[in-house]
């Protein structure tokens, strides 16, 4: 065994055991003391083991990528909101907060990655293990420890809270940072966790719920980015056949349709703006919410969304008429000149445009447009 492998195999068990201590501290302190461990574990592991991965081809894509998804996670995010409420973040952003809260997390993920980005460079399978455990060990200690957990239900709370979202992100985490460096890590993590601790108002979600998306959108990256690339690249050496194409196709269409199919399932619903049909008023790249249509008065001058042809369309009521007992709404994009053809009924109408939400969307258009160029 080489040197590099004894100091690689001390190192990374000596870091489990020690991250096991903040385990069973109050959060507050267990969060201090695995930010210092992780942040001394990085700096001994760069300074003497120096191996490092290779870059891939497709770093720079997949950075893009993760953070357009953590864009996206976001909107998921505050787009369920929308039925559970919202409330103020109890942890304003200041001075004494900052210190309590978003440098200790910042210091954990950081270091985190560069511990991983070390270990994974040498591709030993006990090492990687190792490393795995431990780091997901320390996501946990940024939400939560084992302090006050007495019984079997409230530990299995705990697992599925806070353990099971652990190790299944620390899954996509080494793939990721073994193919593509550790900075989309860094992104997405920081983008996904520090937002609950520095914006005003926070999403009123259940804990549960918050739980099944840090499983799930995951997973999702992880099919994606493997979709796209992994098997891209396995394609120009094999030559293989639409499968890959496939696989990236259904990958888009679960990253990219992820909100609107959660938010669809209770009152409200979003969609992004595709197009320049109501430039001035709501343009390109803009998220809209709005209410399902059940018995409200639809009147001239409203935004509707209503499907025609298969689409989705947001575009504004310009005249309603009855003819034999048919109520017929005829409408028109604002940056139209002319009105849409024919007219639709009530049984076409998805619902009311509440409001509108700038800019936001314009991360699926880009994800759209990156995919449609990758798979060219």
């Amino acid at each position: 065994m080489t040197s590099d492998k004894k100091i690689l195999y001390i190192s990374v068990s000596l870091l489990l055991a020690i991250l096991l201590v903040p385990m069973f501290m109050p959060v507050s302190d267990g969060r201090y003391l695995a930010a210092a461990l992780l942040l001394l574990a990085a700096i001994v592991l760069s300074l003497l083991l120096k191996r490092r991965a290779i870059p891939s081809m497709y770093n720079r894509e997949v950075l893009l990528i993760v953070s357009v998804i953590s864009a996206l996670y976001l909107v998921l995010i505050y787009v369920i909101g929308l039925s559970f409420g919202f409330a103020t973040s109890p942890f304003p952003l200041g001075f004494e907060n900052f210190f309590k809260y978003v440098l200790p997390i910042t210091l954990i993920i950081v270091s985190s990655e560069i511990i991983r980005r070390v270990v994974l460079a040498y591709g030993d399978i006990l090492s990687s293990v190792l490393c795995y455990v431990a780091l997901a060990f320390g996501e946990i200690l940024i939400h939560s420890t084992l302090q006050g957990i007495y019984s079997f239900n409230s530990f299995m709370d705990f697992v599925g809270l806070y353990m099971l979202p652990a190790f299944v992100s620390a899954l996509l985490y080494h793939y990721i940072a073994k193919r593509y460096g550790p900075l989309p890590n860094i992104v997405y993590r920081i983008a996904t966790t520090l937002y609950f601790y520095v914006i005003y108002y926070v999403p009123n979600i259940p804990d549960a719920l918050f739980a099944a998306v840090d499983i799930i959108i995951p997973i999702l990256i992880f099919v994606f980015i493997d979709a796209l690339y992994e098997k891209k690249r396995k394609r120009a050496l094999k030559k293989e056949g639409p499968l890959g194409y496939v696989l990236a196709g259904i990958a888009l269409l679960l990253m990219t349709s992820l909100v609107m199919i959660i938010s669809c399932q209770f009152r409200f619903g979003a969609l992004v703006i595709a197009t320049e049909s109501m430039a001035g008023e709501i343009n390109k790249g803009d998220a809209i919410v709005y209410e399902q249509l059940d018995d409200q008065k639809i009147t001239e001058g409203q935004v509707i969304v209503f499907t025609k042809n298969k689409l989705k369309i947001v575009h504004r009521v310009d005249e309603i008429e009855i003819i034999n007992n048919e109520t017929r709404y005829y409408t028109k994009g604002d940056a139209n000149d002319d009105r849409d053809l024919g007219y639709i009924t009530s049984a076409d109408i998805d619902g009311v445009v509440l409001f509108k939400v700038a800019y936001v969307g314009y991360p699926t258009l880009w994800l759209r447009e990156i995919v449609s160029n990758a798979l060219k």
